[in-house]
C-alpha cells in the first residue's frame, strides 16, 4: 500500500509541474503583452506575446517529459 501511496503523489507532483511549466509563461507573457498593448495603444502585441507565451511552454513540457522519459529509462 505504501508503494502505490508514493506512486500516486509521484504522479501528482508530474501533472503538478507541467500545468505550472505549461501556464506561467502564457501568463506571463500575456501579461506583458497586456501591459506593452495598453502604453502603446496598440492590440496586437498581446496576442504575438500569448503564442510565445505557448510556444515556451510547450518547449518547458517537452524538457520536462524528455527529462523523467530518461530517467525512467536509467532505472530499469
Amino acid at each position: 500500500m505504501k508503494g502505490s501511496n508514493k506512486s500516486s503523489i509521484r504522479y501528482l507532483a508530474y501533472i503538478s509541474q507541467f500545468a505550472i511549466n505549461m501556464l506561467v509563461p502564457i501568463f506571463l507573457c500575456s501579461a506583458i503583452g497586456y501591459f506593452i498593448d495598453k502604453r502603446l495603444g496598440t492590440s496586437w502585441v498581446f496576442i504575438v506575446l500569448f503564442f510565445v507565451g505557448a510556444v515556451a511552454g510547450a518547449r518547458n513540457i517537452y524538457i520536462l517529459a524528455k527529462r523523467e522519459y530518461t530517467d525512467d529509462r536509467g532505472k530499469e
